[in-house]
């Protein structure tokens, strides 16, 4: 399997140097060239199959001939062992037809850590084979950064510096990243939104003497690696179900619901994909008016996305765009020269076939999470229950089961939870002395030199 880029003249690569790699040199995100085909007899096979065995079967296509078949099975295994659940990714049926997936089992209690355990497994594994050293570069509203210093710390070949947005995550979120005092993890609290921590990464990937000089890769979503580690979970859910199904996302940059569009085109009887928004909502007036129009970042219950720049969706508008770089290259441009751009009605069209979109703020995920703990007994995060209230407003097909994805644990988010149920979710056993454990992370200005200058210092590797 080869990738190209989005952008359209970034150079071919096999899987190996995609991963290492991230962003496209020519600032676009890496697609495969064609979508292999899971069949309906192996679909159905995948439903009594442990979730590991299935995460083998559906990413050996993308990665055959970059790594040897035997070492992608142990890479894989040994990612999954550290999730709490025997099943990984358990699958909780609510009742109504509306399903749960619960992706909060792995060590620091969100989806994110789905893809990154492996993602850390297969860095330090072809790092290792060649010899070579990175300094990943990653921004983070809130758990990215947990989940990938949790994938990447103490691993010799690697450096990881995240930046966070300054008092805009969770203490807990906060914490989980600036609690790790391993020498080879630095923290970044950027004075400013996500959105502004996303554009500095960005910067630093297209400052290309920069980039080479310290062997810069990284692990946010705009790595192919993680869209491909996030498909599995759509796949397995769809098995299990036996049928055509649907789901809701709980989504800011995107790459969680592509990840879903990504297993559609594999094969998988996905009817609608539904995006959860909160009051930073540019998908859903995306899929209103056919504009993609950046507003200001409102803070919220829901942080993790609290994002006004998707940037996944530059995948999505790929595939729209019939893989058309240039075409892309210029409506990206426009967008980001004007702070708005109008994808076309034909674009729109083919979008609406599977995707929904809805938002929902702060008063109404109080009121889906006391819904659902009074009706069900069970406890949700206030992403989650974005998910969940975007499910209800817009699934329509009462005999397509709709899966809504539980994105993170809800002691990640004690006080919105313990404002709509009176009850206070407490952190498992393993991070019981969370709030004990010293903190070590440096407050920088929203400005690129002082950033650069901070991960030029932390980096172990100048070259």
């Amino acid at each position: 399997m080869k990738y190209v880029s989005t952008r359209g003249t970034a150079p071919v690569l096999p899987f190996d140097d995609v991963l290492l790699t991230g962003l496209a040199r020519d600032g676009g995100l890496y697609l495969p060239e064609s979508w292999p085909t899971i069949t309906p007899s192996r679909l159905r096979a995948f439903a009594d199959m442990r979730y590991a065995e299935v995460a083998v079967e559906v990413m050996w296509p993308f990665v055959e001939g970059a790594i040897d078949e035997g070492i992608f099975v142990e890479l894989v295994e040994d990612a999954y062992r550290s999730f709490r659940h025997p099943d990984v990714v358990p699958l909780v049926e609510l009742g109504g037809g509306v399903w749960l997936l619960e992706l909060f089992h792995g060590p620091t209690l969100a989806f994110k850590d789905v893809a990154l355990q492996l993602v850390g497994h297969l860095f330090e594994h072809e790092l290792l084979k060649r010899g070579e050293r990175v300094t990943i570069v990653g921004a983070t509203s809130g758990d990215t950064g947990s989940a990938a210093i949790e994938a990447c710390r103490d691993r010799e070949p690697i450096d990881i510096c995240i930046l966070h947005p300054h008092e805009r995550v969770s203490e807990v979120q906060r914490r989980q990243m600036t609690t790790v005092l391993s020498p080879n993890v630095h923290n970044l609290a950027v004075e400013g939104t996500f959105d502004d921590c996303q554009d500095l990464v960005k910067a630093m990937f297209n400052d290309l003497p920069f980039r080479d000089r310290f062997h810069l890769s990284a692990v946010n979503s705009i790595n192919w690696a993680r869209i491909l580690a996030q498909t599995v979970y759509y796949v397995k859910a769809a098995a299990q179900l036996g049928g055509p199904v649907a789901f809701s996302v709980p989504t800011g940059n995107f790459g969680n619901i592509f990840a879903g569009w990504a297993a559609r085109q594999m094969g998988v009887p996905i009817r609608r994909l539904v995006i959860g928004s909160n009051r930073n909502d540019i998908l859903p007036r995306f899929f209103e008016s056919g504009v993609m129009a950046m507003h200001g970042v409102t803070p919220t219950s829901s942080p993790s996305m609290d994002i006004q720049v998707s940037s996944n969706f530059e995948r999505l508008l790929f595939e729209l765009c019939g893989r058309n770089g240039a075409v892309v290259t210029h409506l990206m441009t426009r967008f980001r020269a004007d702070g708005t751009v109008d994808m076309g009605e034909s674009r729109l069209g083919m979008a609406r076939e599977i995707f929904d979109a809805a938002r929902i703020d702060d008063d109404a995920v109080l009121r889906v999470i006391a819904a659902t703990y009074e009706r069900t007994g069970r406890i949700v995060d206030p992403h989650t229950a974005v998910g969940l209230g975007a499910a209800g407003l817009l699934h329509h097909d009462p005999a397509t089961p709709i899966v809504s994805l539980a994105t993170a644990h809800p002691a990640k988010f004690p006080d919105a939870v313990e404002e709509a149920i009176g009850i206070r979710p407490e952190l498992p056993d393993f991070l019981g002395d969370l709030f004990e454990r010293p903190e070590r992370y440096e407050v920088v200005a929203n400005d690129l030199a002082a950033v650069e200058a901070h991960v030029a210092s932390s980096s172990r590797m100048e070259g």
